[in-house]
């Protein structure tokens, strides 16, 4: 019951207002230019406690999502994730739109410097239904569940001809008292190099930008794309959820 009247205030329009105003405020300027540096870029505190334990709380009810992915059987990893149903829950919806119209510049941006033609809209929902239209109507945003010993391999979260270039994952578990070890991880290989780790530390309600596929870096002899992938280390102990937030839809 408490963790049902939590979900409920939580989805209210003036949590998702709240939302929007502390996305507003983050200092977009330097995680630009964390994302142009490493591919990653933290965002502290975009959720609140109580708004990470309504979400975790969803978890519990299948009526939210269309559908359960066992990682093991498919050679993803250990743990599981479920995809949510349109439409989506109050504070999922007001996510991808909020957030998109911060990244949207840099995607375009770094399309530009790699010679890719493709822009995006300044609008979320523009691009969305450019993803519907090309047949990509299923919803991609995410529940992913670990448990002792659970982790996700290295990957890239594409599913179809529309990508946006940048996602973003909100670890919703506290760090030390719901669940041990967990770590993001992203990887990024450079021509002719070897691959560079980048394991990015959390606190509950801290979220991760992120690179889905690749990205621009100068290089001496002009600017060159890197591929990234990305993971989860191994759970020690416990249980971690986490949010994954995709701005295109799926085939």
């Amino acid at each position: 019951m408490i963790a049902m009247a939590i979900a409920k205030r939580v989805a209210s329009p003036d949590s998702a207002s709240d939302l929007a105003a502390r996305v507003d405020s983050l200092d977009w300027s330097q995680l630009t230019a964390e994302l142009d540096a490493q591919g990653c870029a933290v965002l502290k505190g975009l959720l609140t406690p109580d708004q990470c334990r309504a979400i975790t709380a969803l978890y519990r009810d299948d009526a939210h999502f269309r559908s359960r992915i066992v990682m093991g059987r498919h050679g993803f990893g250990r743990g599981e994730y479920k995809y949510f149903s349109y439409p989506l829950p109050g504070l999922v919806a007001e996510l991808r739109p909020v957030l998109y119209a911060h990244l949207q510049g840099v995607a375009n941006r770094w399309n530009e410097a790699m010679g890719i033609d493709i822009r995006y809209p300044t609008a979320h929902a523009a691009f969305l239904k450019r993803c519907h239209d090309a047949g990509q109507a299923r919803p991609t945003p995410l529940l992913l569940q670990y448990e002792a010993g659970d982790f996700n391999c290295l990957h890239q979260d594409l599913y179809g001809e529309h990508v946006f270039p940048l996602q973003v994952a909100i670890l919703l578990s506290e760090p030390g008292r719901d669940f041990t070890g967990g770590e993001f991880v992203l990887t990024e290989q450079r021509p002719r190099m070897q691959s560079r780790a980048e394991v990015v530390p959390l606190a509950q309600g801290d979220a991760v930008a992120f690179a889905v596929h690749h990205r621009p870096v100068q290089g001496t002899r002009g600017t060159y794309r890197v591929n990234l992938r990305h993971g989860v280390s191994r759970i020690r102990s416990g249980r971690r959820h986490t949010l994954g937030v995709i701005f295109h839809d799926a085939k």
